[in-house]
């Protein structure tokens, strides 16, 4: 049985430190410190309601047209004012982030999948794998992503699914080189080493004993990469390649009223604030993520 410590001028119990905090404990009250990765995650949070629940809290339909209200400012029957056509704006802006939030999501998800494989591959069976991967990545790291989207869906054609794949594509070197580095790392381990001694298959090695123990740098990249997707889709739908209209997107808000920007900035106005505030909110909560899990800030 065990006994606090006492001190030795006055025999009082000294209070020690409870060793037993668990890895997600730890992780919660560091995230819970800093308090700008708070405000990030509900900024992720509200609009990720919002979104789901826009068919039910829209005010009106997001496509119905009223040239009655032709670029009417923010009223009490409008928050927001009316476009060009006279649709609501807020309507089309809880509609909208469905599509931004899809794509954002999606793409990071679909580009984090093919990026991982190629990482872990590359960073587990080294040699001319890993030059013929890295190679490949170097090329692809060194167009901007914004024209390499615009290549692809000029390929492609414009859509939705269509930004998706482009804007996941070019996620594809940046997580393959994250997730190779950590790789590198891991599988010097001495415990990697003992499991292949007994005969496990690199199969097994790989994503029961690797991928587990890398997953930190991943979840950080995909949370910040979500912000760098949503920019690019609302880009390349301001562009007329992503979204087409009369679907509600953000993007396509912004470039429909950048001709009324004189007599009714409200068109442009409301739909760019939203993606400042969303984008600066997955921006927040990821660096909050960063310092969370980063186990150099660890005591």
């Amino acid at each position: 049985m065990s006994h606090p410590q006492l001190q030795e001028s006055t025999g009082i119990p000294i209070k020690t430190k409870n060793k037993s905090t668990t890895p997600w404990a730890s992780f919660y009250k560091k995230l819970a410190k800093n308090k700008a990765a708070l405000a990030g995650a509900i900024v992720v949070l509200i609009f990720t309601i919002l979104a789901i629940l826009a068919p039910l809290i829209a005010p009106y339909d997001p496509t119905t047209m009223d040239m009655s209200k032709r670029l009417a400012p923010p009223s009490a029957d409008h928050w927001f004012g009316n476009d060009d056509k006279g649709r609501d704006i807020l309507s089309r802006i809880l509609y909208g982030s469905r599509i931004s939030l899809t794509v954002g999501i999606l793409s990071t998800i679909l580009g984090a999948v093919v990026g991982i494989i190629l990482g872990i591959v590359s960073g587990y069976y080294g040699k001319w794998v890993d030059s013929l991967i890295m190679r490949i990545c170097d090329v692809l790291l060194a167009f901007p992503g914004i024209l390499l989207a615009l290549a692809i869906v000029s390929i492609l054609g414009p859509s939705t699914t269509n930004v998706i794949v482009a804007v996941a594509f070019f996620a594809v070197p940046t997580f393959a080189r994250i997730v190779r580095g950590s790789t590198l790392s891991v599988k010097k381990l001495e415990y990697v080493d003992a499991i292949r001694a007994v005969g496990a298959s690199d199969f097994r090695i790989i994503f029961k004993h690797i991928l587990p123990n890398i997953t930190s740098p991943i979840i950080v990249q995909s949370t910040l990469y979500i912000a760098s997707a949503i920019i690019t889709a609302s880009a390349l739908s301001f562009l007329g390649l992503g979204t087409q209209p009369p679907t509600p997107e953000w993007g396509t808000m912004l470039a429909q009223g950048r001709s009324f920007m004189a007599q009714a900035p409200h068109i442009s106005l409301f739909p760019g604030l939203i993606i400042l505030v969303v984008v600066v909110g997955f921006n927040l909560f990821g660096d909050g993520l960063r310092d969370a899990l980063d186990p150099k800030t660890k005591r």
